[in-house]
């Protein structure tokens, strides 16, 4: 197995390890969200560098193609769904609506939707520019919210929520610019 791929594994592995924190917060108190922010900042580094030695290395394998992509999305769905059930229990003041994680589920759904029709033509759509900017500045939020809870403090909160702001605008707009630029794949007829 690559060590891309070996990375990739590794970011799916620190899911549940991230879950299981969450889990057992009222054990762990005040080092539960300082333990989930450096096993995020792990996981989105590993996606960072399995994507950097692929490329460096011109490592493209079948496991990679499917596992990379579907790692970062439950990884991203993972720690937005418990941010959002953290500030729908009332247990921070952090702002973390529940539409926040569905736009970005649907956005996902979408693109993967898209996809895999073009597979099924026998084309590849490589993510664009756009989509990287959003995943980076998702993962950056997500890093900020986890961190910073412990604090509570007005201003970190209002620069977290300006970043996950600009995550969101960033999903809703590389989705629209992904779905336009697709749309002839969609809407052919056979």
């Amino acid at each position: 197995m690559s060590l891309p791929n070996k990375l990739t594994l590794f970011r799916v592995v620190l899911i549940p390890v991230m879950v299981i924190i969450y889990l057992l917060r009222n054990y762990l108190a005040g080092s539960t969200f300082w333990l989930m922010g450096a096993i995020f900042v792990i996981a989105s580094f590993t996606d960072f560098l399995d994507g950097y030695i692929a490329r460096k290395h011109n490592i493209v394998t079948t496991l990679g193609k499917f596992m990379d992509p579907l790692a970062d999305k439950l990884l991203v769905m993972t720690a937005l769904l418990i941010l959002a059930d953290l500030y729908a229990s009332g247990m921070t003041q952090m702002w973390m609506p529940f539409w926040v994680p569905l736009i970005v589920l649907s956005r996902e759904l979408i693109v993967t939707s898209i996809r895999l029709i073009a597979v099924g033509d026998g084309k590849v759509i490589a993510a664009s520019k756009l989509g990287k900017y959003k995943t980076a500045s998702t993962m950056i939020a997500i890093s900020v919210y986890l961190f910073i809870i412990p604090f509570n403090i007005l201003a970190f909160n209002i620069i977290a929520w300006v970043l996950m702001g600009v995550a969101v605008i960033l999903t809703i707009v590389s989705g629209i610019d992904y779905f336009l630029k697709n749309k002839n794949i969609i809407f052919q007829s056979k």
